[in-house]
């Protein structure tokens, strides 16, 4: 079932990182630069979900969360949404109203997360992983989408190069050292095959940037 969710939210430009123990999402939470969405089960190998979301709160990190869960009685949701849950869905469930529950939950942080992203002359459909720019589009592989909205979400200030890879392939990527590069590398041919005022620099040592040049 988490497999599904991730491929689910893979097919709409949202990126997941998955696992299947307490232990494993307090590492993962920790070593993130940031979530926009916890989705937590409850019946896990070594605990309650609910007791992650406690701690959670009591450090007071508003990350939005919802509980995916087959405890369906109404002291469970209750007590979920009292722990500090913004969001509870119980088994068996459709998949499109997760998802639709998860973009309205990242929709309270971050404006960026509509059905299009801009920035500059750039229009980006995370859903059809299409980038726009006047009349002409270029598709974005899964990577270069994220990479690009993740450049966009800190409009033109320094990305990181683990944030970058994070936005892409995960907490824990399992990548070559040079595989941001070269999702760089095409992104930087789309924007000039699609001719954007918009380019991508790079701070050596540091990360990437988006600029707008000036000339018409």
């Amino acid at each position: 079932m988490a497999q599904a969710v991730s491929a689910a939210l893979q097919a709409q430009g949202i990126a997941s990182d998955t696992v299947s123990t307490l232990r494993h999402a307090a590492a993962f939470l920790q070593a993130a630069a940031r979530y926009d969405v916890l989705i937590l089960d409850r019946g896990l190998p070594d605990g309650d979900g609910m007791a992650l979301l406690a701690q959670l709160r009591a450090l007071r990190q508003p990350i939005p969360c919802l509980i995916l869960t087959a405890r369906d009685a109404l002291g469970d949701r209750v007590s979920g949404l009292e722990t500090g849950a913004d969001d509870y869905l119980t088994k068996p469930f459709e998949m499109a109203e997760l998802v639709a529950r998860i973009k309205a939950l990242m929709r309270r942080n971050q404006p960026w997360t509509s059905d299009e992203t801009c920035f500059a002359d750039l229009r980006v459909s995370p859903q059809a992983s299409t980038l726009f720019v006047a009349s002409s589009s270029i598709t974005l592989s899964p990577s270069e989408l994220q990479v690009l909205l993740a450049l966009i979400r800190h409009n033109g200030q320094v990305v990181r190069r683990g944030a970058l890879e994070s936005a892409a392939w995960g907490a824990f990527p399992e990548i070559t050292p040079k595989a941001l590069d070269v999702a760089i590398h095409r992104l930087r041919g789309k924007l000039a095959a699609v001719q954007s005022r918009v380019s991508i620099n790079n701070t050596k040592g540091v990360g990437y940037a988006l600029a707008v040049s000036q000339d018409t």
